[in-house]
């Protein structure tokens, strides 16, 4: 599950805007348990799968306009959008609708930020696609392995007929999620991400959409006032920036099925995103700033935030492990991080 938004100063900044933008245009593809889903249809895991097969092809290529609703443990926030695929290109307009005002608009490759209220923020490689992560919908791996899935019934969701995905964590360094997606389009309407003991941390939701080629051009232009942060994709290889991201550093452990996947800026450090087809993680390498950060495990929802500060070189580094994961597993992932003396002595300007 992910793109990611980060700041350019110190490390601790670039993690709480990154946490400020999960909850400002609603990355994951969450899911769980759904109270008013009928009898399942199917147990065959084939017919899931054909169903999750849809899924990113849909998110892209699916025209339409709507709001949702996004909550995160006792955090609730609704946003609007309007999105277009026309002559193979992504259009699309994301206005907060709650909690003060900004938009994000984007164009194809082009992308542009406006959050008066919030302060600046730099969109990194992995941009969203409607409210959801584009990793996501270009990585979608064969996650069987982490993942039982299987139909868990059919829906009506904000006036249109759905087919439930359940997708049941196989061990317990991650999470259990759970889709609705529209029976024609396969476009996901609703999702929830449930930990080991059923309790449901994330919730995805349309309230009210439209399925419809008709998006006129003015619904996706910019129309709040305020400073604007422009960004023009770059189409290099991840993985390149990948390896560049991790030289200096070691991953000693981390959850079966979690490949490296983007590489986010961290300001004078360095960091790696990893994903395993459906959750994701980012693990950022960067010297202690002025501000000291608190240590130890906080959760907004389903997202973990740990921090963990060690001494190399005789230089303090933080270790910072973000990502929807089970606070135990960020902090086995964290533990596992071996920085190089040649990288802290880079990274410290010496």
């Amino acid at each position: 599950m992910t793109w990611v938004v980060s700041s350019q100063v110190s490390l601790g900044r670039s993690v709480f805007a990154g946490v400020l933008a999960g909850m400002l245009i609603m990355l994951p593809v969450h899911g769980a348990n759904a109270e008013t889903s009928n009898e399942p249809a199917s147990a065959d895991p084939a017919d899931a799968m054909s169903w999750l097969e849809r899924l990113g092809p849909a998110l892209n290529m699916t025209s339409y306009r709507g709001v949702f609703v996004y909550a995160r443990g006792d955090q609730v926030h609704s946003m609007k959008i309007a999105h277009r695929f026309r002559d193979g290109q992504v259009e699309e307009r994301l206005v907060m609708q709650d909690g003060g005002s900004g938009e994000i608009v984007r164009k194809g490759m082009n992308v542009v930020c406006v959050l008066p209220d919030r302060g600046r923020v730099s969109l990194n490689e992995v941009i969203p696609s409607g409210p959801f992560a584009e990793a996501f919908t270009s990585q979608l791996m064969p996650f069987g392995q982490w993942y039982r899935s299987e139909l868990a019934g059919e829906d009506r969701i904000a006036g249109y007929d759905v087919v439930t995905i359940a997708l049941t964590a196989r061990d317990d360094e991650r999470y259990s999620h759970r889709l609705w997606m529209e029976k024609d389009t396969g476009l996901l309407v609703k999702s929830q991400v449930r930990d080991g003991d059923g309790e449901v941390l994330e919730h995805f939701q349309f309230t009210s959409l439209e399925i419809t080629d008709e998006i006129a051009d003015e619904e996706l232009e910019i129309q709040t006032q305020g400073r604007e942060i422009t960004r023009t994709l770059a189409s290099r290889d991840p993985q390149q920036s990948v390896v560049g991201r991790m030289s200096g550093w070691t991953l000693n452990w981390r959850p079966e099925g979690f490949a490296p996947a983007a590489a986010p800026r961290s300001g004078k450090g360095k960091a790696v995103a990893f994903s395993d087809g459906l959750a994701a993680f980012s693990v950022f390498v960067e010297p202690v700033g002025q501000l000291k950060m608190p240590t130890g495990a906080s959760r907004v929802g389903a997202t973990t935030i740990y921090m963990r500060e060690i001494l190399v070189a005789d230089r303090p580094f933080l270790v910072a492990v973000v990502g929807e994961i089970p606070p135990r597993t960020a902090r086995k992932v964290a533990d596992a991080v071996e920085i190089d003396d040649a990288l802290a002595l880079e990274l410290s300007g010496l």
